[in-house]
């Protein structure tokens, strides 16, 4: 290396030019060329010229309103299509609707809050739950391969045709059928065909993409694995709800004018014509489709994009949608199709609780389909027992419950258990209507539902699991106080004559709260008494430990009174089932934890102390400051041994001297400006009397600039001079969290910061040029720094940085109304001499830091500082200073040299010379790139 000394000549910065440089290129957006489905010729009756670009202008004198069929000049007579046009003419349902129907109410409470739970949090569950070891076949497209005849001289247009020809390789294109998968096979291809959706989707094949969600709803009418159906479910509306977002937000971005995209709630007259002529092309498209469940699916899946044809048209389509799910003959795939049809109603028009309600009337109407023959016999081809079969049903019918359920009032349960009393109290409806609503409702009625679970037909659906959900309502909320006991004494006697161990024991656990909850130890001890005779025979307790553990953490809820917990007879021997050792000793930790004060006194002082910083920031007296910073000072004599309390101070009085300049815009009176140095005060009295020394530095950095914002320059200096005179206090290891940590990665940050401050803070008159920034450099170079590690060259880069943004005509930023060296200065040049020399002195520092890393242990730092140390020069130095240029040279030979550069950091950093030769004034970079090599790992 060498050893005369380097000065940085830092290279001239022109940082609004930069700026600019940096700036994307604005490109216009032009969607006339555009359009998913093919541009096609729409008449539409309006008295107004349209010459939007991308959609075809025409004009119309007559009255009446009516959109053209695209597909109706090619068929005979009036086809379904031509209705679906005029039903969704945005100008004719918005005028006669808006004319007739009045204005619905939509208070917050329509809205779906963050108490309603999610469709996703359901998903893995299903998943989980709903598996098979069956082989499963699945039908992929692969496109059509049947001859495209041409009609010579038809007037039918080549794009009608093309059309026309696309929609019957919607259904007819050829099918590759595969059999034999096992079911991660067959997620993995649905997943498969997911991706493929999205490709074709950003490949801009849309009839591409609908092809394959027809091919994907297709799929959920097949039941020929039955118990894995649930699953399929999920994984195929995935898909569906990916087309139906990529349709949505495709057309939502052709509704931008002069870059200004629709509001979240935008009305159909904000709409363009372009964009809602490509919406009425997609529902056009999914109307063609034969088949019901595809086309009901792919609907449903873009039902959002309703919003921009008609305020009105979610409201009308839901009904249909309904209706159509009526021709769906197998009851388990109508019951998903109405759950799919509720997900995506709650998500577009939460409003609309009728149409849920009768999507779910519907299918009590149907509900007897269940037990027909054409089910009995499918179940007794696939070899599964009506129960099992029953709980596939779960997840759809409590997810249609729960949409309906949501903020219902209390009379809609009442309605719900009329309807369920006249199906014969079906215990899976009864069971589904216990989960959904709310268990403020449920507890009232505990009497009424244990009486309907007595009459419940329990071949198909066990009354234990009845008993279960009725328990996780009452752990949530109470009944009658009056019926507690013979709520009780019910559940008990169905629990207690279980023979199956789990089954048991998933009860008992429900319930143990339950009477932890309302009774005494007596109960509780009879309770665990119970749970002990069912548990012991054949050590059914070792296959239980969750649930058991699970009643133990209940118990010492409830009975918090340890002398009162050990009275009960049966709680040691229940203690003695955890006979696995890892168990036992968690149990034992629980107890312990729950009747040992577990706060240490520290605990007890964080505890409080967030107490009294959550009081502090709810106290305020408005715009009279003074009396606000009374308080403050009297809270600190209060509370004075609270550090968390003392440093929530601090900030608050910054904040307050921060909001009186606000107040004043800047400009303090005489006043304001004793009253924002009194501010001052209290920080720089009260940081010292912290214990903890990062908080005095970041509180003394935080102060000095809020100081500095005041233009309270000499306390600025004061607390800047703090926080110099603290770092060689810095121990080498620190308290975080409880376990010690090195404190370099932490000053490091700290120092960082602490020089963005310092550029803009101006040299006082009295200290010399610098003298910060000097002061702050000595104590760098006396810290003693671990030996392994190379903070103090990254400090120094960083200092090269700042004295490099000191070297500017105008610096990058600057506080309001103080003025920075830039400005006292004025490139003067003894000021950039004295910063020269630092720059000399910094940069021999780094030089003999690496020359001390030419070991062979300490090669790979050696390379990677060097590296780090290049692209400092590069940025911040000029390189058409030869010496520079020399030493930018040898660091990036240095870096390479004995085979641990990083080579892919190397070559982008090449690329990235080349590209600034480019550039006007950096040809010298040309050169510079030539003498650089890259050099293979050897």
């Amino acid at each position: 290396m060498q050893r005369k000394p380097f000065q940085m000549h830092a290279r001239s910065r022109n940082y609004v030019s930069e700026s600019e440089v940096c700036k994307l290129e604005p490109v216009p957006l032009d969607f006339g060329d555009y359009h998913p489905l093919k541009p096609i010729t729409v008449t539409e009756s309006k008295t107004k010229k349209m010459n939007r670009k991308g959609s075809t202008s025409s004009t119309s004198s007559s009255s009446s309103s009516s959109m053209m069929d695209p597909l109706s000049s090619v068929l005979d007579g009036t086809d379904p299509l031509s209705l679906f046009a005029a039903a969704a003419d945005p100008v004719t349902t918005t005028a006669t609707m808006d004319s007739t129907r009045k204005k619905r109410d939509k208070d917050d409470s329509s809205a779906v809050g963050n108490d309603f739970e999610p469709w996703s949090s359901k998903r893995g569950e299903i998943l989980a739950r709903y598996t098979t070891t069956e082989k499963l076949s699945i039908n992929l497209y692969m496109g059509s391969e049947k001859g495209k005849a041409t009609t010579t001289g038809s007037a039918v247009s080549d794009k009608v045709r093309t059309r026309l020809e696309e929609l019957d390789d919607l259904e007819e294109g050829s099918q590759k059928e595969l059999l034999n998968l096992t079911q991660q096979d067959y997620m993995n291809r649905i997943e498969e065909l997911n991706q493929s959706l999205k490709d074709a989707w950003s490949s801009d094949q849309k009839v591409k993409a609908l092809k394959i969600v027809i091919q994907c709803s297709k799929l959920l009418s097949d039941t020929t694995v039955i118990q894995f159906y649930p699953s399929k479910f999920v994984l195929i509306t995935d898909i569906l709800d990916t087309f139906g977002k990529l349709v949505y937000e495709r057309i939502l971005s052709m509704c931008v004018e002069n870059r200004v995209s629709l509001p979240d709630n935008f009305s159909p007259e904000c709409v363009n014509d372009t964009a809602k002529e490509t919406c009425l092309n997609w529902f056009f498209k999914i109307a063609s489709i034969r088949e019901l469940i595809p086309r009901f699916y792919v609907e449903a899946a873009i039902l959002k994009c309703n919003k921009f044809l008609s305020k009105t048209g979610i409201s009308e389509c839901l009904p249909r949608l309904t209706s159509m799910i009526r021709g769906i003959g197998d009851p388990l795939v109508a019951v998903y199709a109405r759950a799919y049809l509720c997900r995506v109603g709650m998500e577009v028009a939460p409003q609309l609780k009728e149409s849920l309600n009768k999507n779910f009337f519907d299918f009590l109407l149907t509900f007897k389909q269940i037990h027909g023959d054409t089910v009995q016999n499918q179940l007794v081809v696939q070899c599964v027992e009506i129960p099992l079969y029953l709980t596939l049903y779960s997840p759809a019918i409590d997810w249609i419950l729960q949409c309906i359920a949501y903020r219902a009032p209390e009379v809609l349960l009442t309605e719900m258990m009329e309807r369920c009393k006249k199906l014969g109290n079906n215990a899976l409806l009864l069971n589904s209507v216990m989960s959904a609503f709310r268990p403020e409702f449920i507890a009232a009625r505990s009497m009424d539902f244990i009486g309907m679970i007595k009459e419940c037909d329990e071949s198909g659906f066990p009354k234990h699991l009845l008993f279960r959900s009725l328990g996780l309502n009452l752990a949530l909320a109470d009944p009658p106080e009056n019926d507690r006991l013979q709520i009780l004494n019910e559940a008990w006697k169905v629990i207690t004559k279980l023979k199956n161990p789990q089954d048991y024991i998933n009860c008992a656990e429900v319930w143990v709260e339950y009477t932890c909850r309302h009774f005494t130890k007596r109960e509780v001890n009879t309770v665990l008494a119970d749970v002990i005779k069912h548990m012991t025979p054949d050590r059914a307790f070792e296959d239980a430990y969750p649930q058991l553990q699970s009643i133990i953490q209940k118990v010492i809820t409830y009975i918090y009174d340890f002398s009162v917990l050990f009275s009960v007879e049966k709680f040691l021997p229940f203690l003695d089932m955890f006979q696995k050792e890892s168990v036992r000793v968690e149990v034992c930790k629980c107890i312990m934890e729950s009747f040992i004060n577990a706060l240490t006194l520290e605990d007890e002082k964080r505890m409080l102390a967030a107490l009294i910083n959550g009081f502090i920031k709810m106290v305020s007296f408005g715009r009279d400051f003074e009396q606000q910073l009374s308080f403050y000072v009297e809270a600190r004599s209060m509370f004075c041994n609270l550090e968390p309390v003392l440093v929530q101070l601090i900030h608050s009085v910054n904040q307050l001297a921060m909001e009186t300049r606000k107040v004043m815009k800047g400009n303090h009176s005489r006043k304001t400006a004793a009253f924002v140095r009194a501010c001052v005060a209290f920080c720089f009295i009260t940081i010292p009397s912290l214990s903890s020394i990062f908080s005095r530095l970041n509180l003394y950095l935080h102060s000095g600039q809020v100081a500095l914002a005041n233009q309270c320059l000499s306390q600025a200096d004061a607390f800047f001079k703090a926080a110099v005179s603290l770092v060689p206090d810095v121990p080498k290891m620190i308290s975080v969290d409880g376990k010690m940590r090195p404190s370099d990665a932490f000053l490091l940050e700290f120092l960082c910061n602490f020089f963005s401050t310092l550029l803009v803070v101006p040299d006082h008159p009295e200290q010399g040029v610098l003298f910060l920034v000097r002061g702050l450099l000595n104590v760098i170079q006396d810290y003693t720094w671990e030996d392994n590690s190379d903070d103090k060259v990254r400090i120094y880069t960083n200092v090269l940085h700042l004295l490099s943004a000191m070297t500017q005509e105008a610096y990058i930023y600057h506080v309001d109304k103080v003025d920075s060296n830039d400005t006292l200065y004025g490139g003067d040049s003894k000021f950039l001499a004295e910063i020269n020399k630092l720059c000399e002195t910094v940069i021999a520092q780094i030089l003999d830091h690496l020359k001390t890393l030419g070991k062979e242990e300490t090669l790979k730092r050696q390379s990677q500082l060097a590296l780090y140390f290049f692209n400092t020069i590069l940025a911040h130095g000029d390189l058409r200073n030869n010496k520079l240029n020399q030493l930018s040279v040898n660091l990036w030979n240095l870096a390479q040299k004995h085979g641990f550069a990083d080579t892919k950091t190397m070559v982008k950093t090449l690329e990235y010379i080349k590209r600034r030769s480019k550039q006007p004034e950096m040809s010298h970079f040309t050169d510079l790139a030539l003498r650089l090599p890259l050099q293979s790992r050897t």
